[in-house]
């Protein structure tokens, strides 16, 4: 505009060829501006009917599952293994699996593997909205073991917040943030099942809160010492717990598991084993993993 009145003399370009370049940004930036020039489209939410968007109830029954996958990094471009995180809202009872792939392929037989972990009978299932979980293919599956489907709400962050730090408190403290490769997610698999759920289920145990309402209505979490058990423990612990059970489960069977060996010696088997298998991993992976 400078130069049209500057040099080529056109006298309607006096007045502009005097702002800044400074206050052209500033108008640019107004909302008049943007009003006149630019055509917003707001983005249109896509319908999911797979899945109730609540939180679950499960008024005081063992058989609620939350869960959640963690994803073990990924690293020029090839996709580390993902971590399948369940942990019973009631007993805090934990079975962890691992995929190579998120795919509904890979997934299902591992879900399976999972909810047949469970000693007791699974009733509820809830997930945040990712599309591992909200697919049709594992939609069949629950519906099939008469399962209810829920998930997480917008702007609930607590709807899914006790398998979240069962994520950071099991998940990265055992395995640590470093990138596994997808081809070692059947050792995974198969560490989780024979060592680590084991272990977590008879032999660590979890604070459990005592929940209390304060004058105002407030509610407070307290954990006292005497309330710290292992899930089987807070299992057997509830009312009518055998009722509770698979039809081919019981309490006789289940203690001779928690009984087979101290908490200590379950550790220490499941810590040496687990040292066997990251050595493995990092022997035979091309990129080295970072572990804790």
């Amino acid at each position: 505009m400078e130069r049209e009145y500057a040099r080529f003399g056109k006298a309607e370009y006096a007045r502009l060829a005097k702002i800044s370049i400074g206050h052209l940004y500033n108008l640019r930036a107004s909302a008049a501006y943007r009003k006149r020039l630019a055509v917003y489209e707001s983005t249109r939410p896509t319908v999911v009917t797979i899945g109730e968007r609540r939180r679950p109830e499960p008024r005081g029954q063992a058989g609620y599952l939350r869960v959640d996958t963690v994803h073990q990094g990924d690293w020029d471009g090839a996709k580390g293994v993902y971590h399948i995180n369940a942990v019973d809202a009631v007993t805090q009872w934990q079975v962890v699996g691992c995929v190579s792939r998120i795919s509904e392929a890979f997934l299902q037989p591992v879900l399976e593997a999972i909810l047949h972990q469970f000693p007791f009978r699974i009733l509820g299932f809830h997930s945040d909205n990712g599309s591992e979980y909200i697919n049709h293919t594992v939609a069949r599956l629950l519906d099939k073991l008469l399962i209810e489907f829920t998930k997480s709400r917008a702007n609930h962050s607590q709807d899914n917040a006790l398998v979240e730090g069962k994520n950071g408190a099991i998940i990265r403290k055992h395995i640590g943030y470093g990138h596994i490769a997808g081809e070692h997610a059947e050792r995974l698999q198969r560490f989780y099942t024979a060592h680590l759920n084991p272990y977590l289920n008879f032999h660590r145990p979890c604070g459990f809160a005592t929940v209390s309402q304060d004058a105002r209505g407030k509610r407070q979490r307290k954990y006292k010492v005497e309330d710290y058990a292992t899930p089987y423990e807070k299992l057997k612990s509830m009312p009518e717990a055998a009722s509770h059970l698979k039809e081919n489960m019981s309490f006789a069977r289940l203690d001779q598991q928690a009984s087979s060996m101290s908490d200590t010696e379950c550790a220490k088997t499941m810590a040496t084993a687990k040292a066997t298998l990251l050595r493995r991993v990092k022997t035979e992976s091309p990129i080295p993993p970072r572990f804790h």
